[in-house]
């Protein structure tokens, strides 16, 4: 078995706590989560979704997801709309929503932009490109 310190869960745990110290500092100021923030950033694109692609794309649990969308709800960043098909309901993003998501688009640019200047945005790319084929690796197999 490998250290610890070299164990992939355990690396990318806190290549994700490192990269998202930054964000959440910026989105603490706008009272939103990294999760929330996920939810808004989806629906920021214009589409109405409904709760399993929100969870698909925002990679939440569709119990968590739950509980932020009756927040977000609440707190009237997002709106409840009909499916054409009357079965399901979806949400989109309300004015609200778009206010928050304004405030904090340039900032998550500006974060992103910045860890791309010191890591390089060729090793961005690449890493980008090895964490899918990982994913799509780790999908194919029974782990």
């Amino acid at each position: 078995m490998k250290s610890l310190d070299r164990a992939l869960p355990i690396a990318l745990l806190h290549a994700r706590e490192a990269t998202l110290k930054p964000f959440r500092h910026e989105l603490d100021q706008i009272d939103l989560t990294v999760q929330q923030w996920r939810v808004i950033r989806v629906l920021a694109e214009g589409k109405a979704c409904c709760a399993t692609e929100l969870a698909e794309r925002c990679v939440l649990m569709p119990p968590s997801l739950s509980r932020i969308l009756k927040n977000l709800s609440e707190r009237a960043l997002i709106e409840r709309v009909d499916d054409s098909d009357g079965r399901r309901r979806r949400v989109k993003i309300a004015p609200a929503g778009v206010k928050k998501y304004d405030e904090m688009s340039g900032k998550a640019a500006r974060i992103y932009a910045n860890l791309e200047a010191h890591f390089g945005e060729e090793k961005m790319e690449t890493l980008l490109d090895l964490l899918t084929e990982l994913r799509e690796v780790a999908e194919g197999e029974k782990l």
